[in-house]
């Protein structure tokens, strides 16, 4: 399961190719609704079942979580600050991933998952940033507000567990980021490009179907199978599969301290999954302050 769920970062990880090889630039709004609102449509149509009940905010909830808003916020990051530095502070997410479990599900606080956490950070900072980057204090607050709404997304995804099948409630939150974001493309990029080239559409059917249809479908499988702090570590294979990417196929080169960056990530990794997980959990705070059936 893990392996199968590590598939969704290592395929956003292509992200960054893609984006820069395939698609218009100066676009990446259009990008992110692309992404998100036809993958949506998609298996709303083909699963055919609409949310009931409490799900259709829940499901508007999710999805401004783990789609519209983070990409808006994940957006504003990435245009105020070098890429290094907000893939740093995004790397923070496995640590507000474990402290948030601890209190909205039970999950115990290990000092060997904070060791790990704080690894991964270092280790991406190693492997991406760079010495002459400049901070912007709205793109840092973004990076770091997009961080923070991922990882209460991903919390919340294991503390509401649909009964739906998979690839209808990944559908749902897909079709809910995606129109969020539609009003803000439209506001800050203006209508999509008048002519699109072949390398333009494949670009974007590969975002939409692999990046999002089946990497998030993954994605939220391994989130109802699995802890969430052991997802959320996987996430940091995205900046490692992004750099693997650029030295491959772009040519670019690495650096001894992007090469060390690599493995401590990966011992990051690593040391996040092979951790034993308690056998029973009490019940969490959260459950003591609501009954179960007023979540």
């Amino acid at each position: 399961m893990i392996l199968v769920t590590a598939l969704a970062p290592a395929i956003w990880g292509t992200t960054y190719l893609v984006t820069t090889e395939l698609l218009p630039p100066g676009r990446p709004l259009l990008a992110a609704v692309v992404r998100a609102l036809p993958a949506g449509l998609l298996l709303v149509v083909l699963t055919r079942r609409p949310p009931k009940g409490v799900w259709w905010w829940r499901a508007l909830v999710l999805g401004a979580l783990n789609i519209g808003v983070f990409f808006a916020l994940l957006f504003i990051g990435a245009y105020r600050l070098p890429g290094g530095v907000a893939a740093t502070i995004g790397a923070v997410q496995p640590l507000l991933v474990a402290g948030l479990s601890a209190g909205l599900l039970g999950e115990r606080f290990s000092a060997r998952t904070a060791i790990a956490a704080v690894a991964g950070v270092a280790g991406v900072s190693l492997l991406v940033l760079r010495a002459d980057a400049r901070l912007d204090a709205i793109g840092v607050a973004a990076a770091a507000g997009g961080a923070v709404v991922m990882a209460t997304g991903v919390v919340l995804s294991k503390r509401w567990t649909s009964p739906a099948p998979l690839l209808a409630t990944t559908g749902w939150q897909l079709v809910a980021g995606g129109l969020l974001l539609l009003p803000v493309a439209l506001l800050v990029e203006g209508p999509p490009p008048a002519t699109l080239t072949s390398a333009n559409l494949t670009g974007y059917a590969y975002l939409a179907i692999i990046g999002s249809a089946i990497a998030y479908a993954l994605w939220f499988r391994g989130i109802r199978a699995l802890s969430p702090t052991h997802v959320t570590f996987l996430g940091l294979l995205s900046p490692l599969v992004a750099t693997a990417l650029g030295w491959l196929a772009l040519g670019q080169s690495l650096s001894v301290a992007q090469i060390v960056g690599g493995l401590v990530v990966v011992a990051a990794l690593i040391t996040a999954q092979t951790q034993r997980r308690p056998a029973k959990q009490t019940r969490p705070l959260a459950d003591r302050l609501i009954p179960a059936d007023q979540h």
